[in-house]
């Protein structure tokens, strides 16, 4: 693996299962390898949107979910019906089944689908009010203070995926790519040209993961993290720490594109200076 590509919240049933534009803009490209992080479609239509992504495009494509592949479904059905998708596939892999994935030189790839967890921000007085709490079977008819219990379970459970499979490619590999749907920091959640207000907060960053990524790099000053993300459809940079930066992709619905492509084997210097 030398070429990394990435996109996020592609949502492809916007665009009526026409693929090819963006398989070609990947291809373009030249990687050798696909990272999506969350939102490729939704309940009803991701099988049909995997499957093509299978077909045109001959090389590993790593995924996590996002809250809309939820929508019509739940979380555990929708979990097993990918994991089955891609079991069945030559190039697809669900992430948070592959636990540490080698990517080659000194980088390794971790993943998990992560979810806003109602921690940032001002929970208790959003009047926001997200699809996600109408159309996904696990939050939909929750009363608040449910929904928030809900929040931090889901939040905590991707946390604790996290705190489990890094310390294992730490200790293997001096860089390590985090692949998460939600961004892990209120730095790197970003609407409208900055940070999201107290509002917004609460539905959009996931701060049980993002404790536990500063945990894993503060005693490692010498090993560096990439975390991609997506969510906000908004692009944002956002450095942690030295060696934790984070970047959010931005996206249009209906217009799916690449939001980066890395060279793993010029990882550490593309780091180090900045174009991270």
């Amino acid at each position: 693996m030398r070429r990394l590509a990435w996109a996020t919240d592609i949502h492809l049933n916007f665009v009526r299962g026409n693929v090819r534009s963006f398989c070609a803009q990947i291809a373009s490209a030249a990687p050798d390898g696909l990272v999506i992080t969350g939102d490729i479609s939704e309940a009803e239509t991701i099988e049909r949107d995997l499957v093509a992504l299978d077909r045109a495009l001959a090389m590993p494509v790593w995924l996590v979910l996002g809250n809309h592949d939820f929508y019509g479904s739940g979380i555990r059905a929708m979990r097993t019906g990918v994991t089955k998708i891609c079991r069945s596939s030559k190039w697809l892999r669900y992430l948070p089944n592959e636990g540490v994935v080698w990517l080659g030189g000194e980088t390794a790839m971790v993943g998990h689908d992560g979810w806003a967890d109602g921690r940032f921000g001002d929970f208790a007085h959003s009047q926001v009010v997200l699809n996600d709490y109408l159309r996904i079977d696990d939050l939909a008819g929750l009363s608040p203070t449910a929904r928030l219990d809900r929040l931090h379970k889901l939040g905590d459970e991707a946390a604790a995926y996290f705190r489990r499979l890094l310390p294992q490619a730490l200790d293997r590999c001096k860089n390590v790519v985090v692949a998460t749907h939600v961004p892990p920091f209120r730095e790197a959640c970003w609407q409208e040209g900055r940070v999201s207000d107290d509002q917004h907060l609460p539905h959009f960053a996931c701060a049980a993961v993002g404790e536990v990524l500063s945990q894993a790099m503060r005693p490692r000053p010498e090993q560096r993290m990439l975390v991609l993300c997506g969510h906000t459809h908004a692009r944002a940079i956002a450095r942690i720490l030295p060696n934790l930066v984070v970047k959010t992709g931005g996206a249009i619905y209906g217009q799916p594109g690449l939001a980066d492509v890395f060279d793993i084997d010029a990882f550490g210097d593309q780091f180090s200076h900045g174009n991270y």
